[in-house]
């Protein structure tokens, strides 16, 4: 089998399993198999490029980096929808469509109105070829790279029998694209783990992603997207309802909370219906589309200057009560970040009993004025926690009782510090602190680190309090006779009940089996692992593969460090000062002793030619034609050399858009020849 032909076979099954997984949640291999398939694909694609298919499977993990976006014109402009949040306005509405439809017979479509960003999807024989975003609604910018990421999105279609009216040679989709509640929770919890301000809410999350220039970037968010619209030249179909189950059938990802509505009373029980309802979903969602449901009678009705006469978006107002504000508990991470945590009078918001709600840090509880004791508003909207939005100022008594931040820390009592421009404060007891130390083990043996798995939050508190553990490196040193028989009685505060934790024989052998298995994490893992602030999953997967192992991430300096994609000086700093400890360096090195993976493995690099023989090479910025880690590769397979940083030995700055202003100066100063990245490729061809 040729090259090309191994390349379209591994390309057509893996769409295949893709989308029996995401369209029908069947798994038919298991994630090895599947992952195995995925490794040679790409392989052979990097060495056969010219064999690479539009639909390829490997554009949903991305790596594709963006210079700019390009502007594209919409076929059929991406207009807005007029909204209300009155009944009253929908009877005029349903009137207005009676009306201009003459008394003709007609029903509508309701479909939940998703809070994301409005997607343009282009398909040119059941392929995408183009993905946009909404923009001005007459042109947006081109983000196909970042779209393809989307693993719910057909790369290609798969028409299933019986087929529905056949597919059109050139179509456009339209949908709502999100980021799922889950992993907006996820993503906040990682970047609380490791000192990042934590992201607002998921549709800020969700945009910003997708104009993001690093598609890998975007891969790791998981974004999705919910398909709402058929746009063709000719019409297919004769209804809204006909394309919403031949999208369906055809692969796309179509919420199934949509109904057909008879008339304008079934509209406002659908309405009523889905008020608490839509907070059960993986999504925020803040109201209700309306459309007539026949395409014919949508032309009939035409549109205004900004929206169709035959649609309108009922928005639901922001579910929101009242409480009283009992007290504030201050919550201490990983970090050492002190969260202020409001304590509630219980109170039924959105289908569940809120007690809490965030106050976010000290610069929030100024802004809002809050007092304890007063009656606070909070809102729950498209938010995971709930939050304190207000007071109400007509309800202050003479209970209320102005707030003070503490100035020590309310587990260790060790005084707070605030770094400046940042608006938490920290405990800087990082080994003391008892909650500072117990997520550090937590942090450690989870998934995306270690993986340990059957050690949880109450084995390891357990394990603390019997003082067989100080450090995560104590875990290498359990062994079944420390753990047999030791047990404890929590008390639970969310039920307030009584649960007990307790080392079984079979416990043990898994804690130890799983313990023992985890020196086989990657090193990236164990770079994350340590927990040093601000080196998240992503920044430790870049930090692994430019130094390649532990040793050259210890002797780096912040220079070098900067010199790693997306490492600002803060990350560069951080890790200087977390390596410079002696204490931390101790505790390297006992994991080091205990068999864990410091160094990862060397890309084999495939020579293209000599004509970079004994040149050396650094990037700044961004490039239209490599991802920074294509540059690399290219550079190293003609026989040059990347530097870690700006020195009197580096003899050529690929300079690309964006680029770093200190690198630059720097370069100058030193006489470094600066390069294009078109300068650089007529290097290659010589």
């Amino acid at each position: 089998m040729t090259p090309q032909e191994r390349i379209a076979e591994l390309t057509d099954q893996l769409n295949y399993y893709n989308h029996q997984y995401y369209q029908k949640s069947v798994s038919e291999v298991d994630d090895f198999t599947f992952d195995q398939l995925l490794v040679e694909l790409t392989e052979l694609e990097t060495k056969y490029p010219e064999f690479r298919r539009p639909d390829s499977p490997t554009a949903r993990v991305g790596g594709t980096i963006s210079k700019e976006f390009q502007t594209v014109y919409h076929r059929f402009p991406m207009l807005s929808l007029g909204n209300t949040y009155s009944e009253e306005d929908l009877v005029e509405f349903d009137n207005r469509v009676r009306k201009g439809l003459n008394g003709q017979a007609y029903e509508y479509v309701c479909e939940l109105k998703f809070d994301g960003v409005a997607l343009s999807m282009t398909y040119e024989n059941g392929v995408l070829v183009q993905g946009a975003t909404r923009g001005d609604g007459v042109r947006g910018d081109d983000i196909t790279n970042n779209i393809r990421t989307i693993r719910t999105l057909p790369l290609r279609l798969q028409t299933p029998a019986p087929q529905p009216p056949a597919i059109p040679a050139l179509f456009e989709v339209r949908g709502e694209g999100f980021l799922p509640l889950a992993e907006f929770d996820r993503i906040n919890k990682e970047r609380e783990d490791i000192g990042e301000p934590l992201l607002a809410n998921p549709r800020n999350a969700a945009s910003g992603t997708f104009k993001q220039q690093d598609s890998s970037a975007v891969a790791k968010r998981r974004l999705d997207c919910y398909l709402y619209s058929f746009l063709s030249d000719p019409e297919v179909f004769q209804t809204h309802e006909e394309s919403l189950v031949a999208m369906k059938q055809w692969g796309f990802n179509v919420s199934q909370t949509w109904r057909k509505c008879a008339d304008i009373r079934e509209v406002m029980l659908y309405i009523n219906e889905w008020e608490t309802k839509r907070f059960d979903l993986p999504l925020g969602t803040d109201g209700i589309v309306i459309k007539v449901n026949r395409y014919d009678q949508q032309r009939e009705l035409g549109y205004t200057a900004k929206s169709p006469r035959w649609a309108i978006a009922y928005k639901y107002k922001a579910l929101a009560v009242s409480t009283v504000l009992n007290g504030i508990r201050y919550q201490v991470g990983r970090t050492g970040a002190v969260t202020p945590v409001a304590l509630l009078t219980p109170v039924l918001l959105a289908g569940t009993i809120v007690k809490r709600a965030s106050l976010h840090n000290a610069n929030e509880i100024e802004r809002l004025g809050v007092m304890l004791n007063d009656t606070v508003f909070v809102e729950k909207g498209g938010e995971i926690i709930p939050k304190i939005t207000g007071v109400d100022l007509t309800h202050r008594t003479d209970q209320s009782q102005p707030i003070v931040y503490p100035t020590t820390c309310p587990a260790c009592g060790t005084p707070l510090i605030r770094k400046e421009g940042e608006a938490n404060f920290y405990c800087p007891n990082e080994r003391g602190c008892p909650p500072q130390r117990q997520a550090r083990f937590e942090h450690f043996i989870q998934r995306r680190a270690m993986n340990i798995e059957s050690l949880g939050e109450g084995k390891i508190e357990l394990l603390i309090d019997r003082g067989l553990v100080q450090t995560p490196a104590d875990l290498y040193k359990l062994t079944f006779d420390d753990l047999l028989g030791i047990e404890k009685v929590f008390d639970d505060e969310e039920t307030g009940k009584r649960r007990v934790v307790s080392f079984r024989e079979k416990t043990v052998e898994n804690i130890l089996t799983a313990i023992e298995r985890s020196k086989a994490q990657p090193f990236q893992n164990v770079l994350f692992a340590l927990g040093i602030r601000y080196v998240g999953n992503t920044t430790a997967e870049k930090l692994a593969d430019y130094f390649g192992s532990m040793d050259a991430i210890m002797s780096a300096t912040q220079e070098q460090l900067l010199a790693v994609p997306d490492t600002g000086p803060r990350i560069a700093e951080s890790v200087v000062e977390w390596f410079a400890d002696p204490e931390n360096r101790d505790y390297v090195e006992r994991l080091r002793a205990a068999g864990l993976q410091f160094a990862g493995e060397k890309k084999v690099v495939e020579r293209e030619g000599d004509t970079l023989e004994g040149k050396t090479f650094l990037y700044t910025g961004t490039f239209i034609n490599f991802s920074r880690e294509e540059l690399e590769a290219r550079i190293a397979a003609n026989g040059g050399k990347v530097l870690s940083g700006i020195s009197k030995k580096l003899n050529y700055l690929i300079v690309g858009e964006n680029a770093g202003p200190s690198k630059l100066e720097k370069a100058q100063k030193l006489n470094v020849t600066m390069i294009s990245e078109d300068e650089f490729m007529a290097m290659l061809s010589v």
